[in-house]
């Protein structure tokens, strides 16, 4: 009989163990009392018909919630957290000058608009005497004279000439060799110059540097058909 008593108490403590309390259901929620949310009830319901929208309590973000959400680097390089100054902060783009707009270097001197908001008919006809007076002009002046002995003229000698090259026009010795004529006409630094030459000497009637051997007339391979086709002949 002993045996049972105690088993009997060992089942009530652990039963009693196991209850939880049951909260007084004279309390409101979240106030002290039932008469403490009655009040703050009326409270909101006041507000509701004078606004129209219930009052809604503003949310305040704690410091740890804005660290946890943005990185703390990204917070000092903005200067916040830091301690630093507006003056240390980066500059971003709004605090940056606009660009200008347009191109500073183009003249705005078609644009009517501009040029009238500055300008007026004194101060342009100021400007086009002021352009007038620093203009230069060069003076006129003759052409140089021709020296009288300037050579022969080949080029009157080109048109004038009566065959083409290689045609034998005139005789020549026969002391002109192929040697003789290679060797004359490298001393010459153009077909011109020993043209040039061979009239000085007598050409083309007489050819004493054996410079024509063929007898055309044309010292060195000289050759008159360039000017006469830019004469048209």
């Amino acid at each position: 009989m002993l045996v049972n008593r105690n088993w009997t108490f060992a089942a009530l403590l652990a039963a009693t163990a196991c209850t939880q309390d049951i909260p007084d259901s004279g309390q409101g929620v979240g106030f002290g009392d039932y008469e403490q949310y009655q009040l703050e009830r009326a409270r909101q319901q006041q507000a509701i018909d004078t606004t129209g929208s219930p009052l809604v309590a503003p949310q305040v973000v704690s410091e740890e919630a804005i660290d946890q959400a943005i990185p703390s680097s990204d917070l000092a390089a903005a200067g916040i957290g830091t301690g630093a100054s507006d003056a240390g902060a980066p500059l971003s783009a709004i605090d940056a000058p606009a660009p200008a707009s347009g191109n500073p270097t183009l003249s705005d001197e078609q644009d009517f608009d501009a040029v009238s908001s500055r300008e007026s008919i004194e101060s342009d006809a100021e400007r086009l005497a002021a352009a007038a007076a620093a203009r230069e002009v060069a003076p006129v002046t003759d052409l140089p004279d021709r020296p009288a002995n300037t050579g022969p003229n080949i080029v009157a000698y080109a048109l004038s000439a009566p065959n083409v090259k290689g045609q034998e026009w005139y005789s020549r010795s026969f002391l002109s060799g192929q040697r003789r004529f290679e060797r004359n006409c490298a001393g010459y630094n153009s077909p011109d110059a020993a043209q040039r030459d061979f009239l000085e000497r007598g050409g083309p009637m007489r050819d004493p540097r054996g410079i024509d051997p063929d007898g055309d007339g044309f010292a060195c391979g000289w050759d008159p058909a360039p000017f006469k086709l830019a004469a048209g002949n």
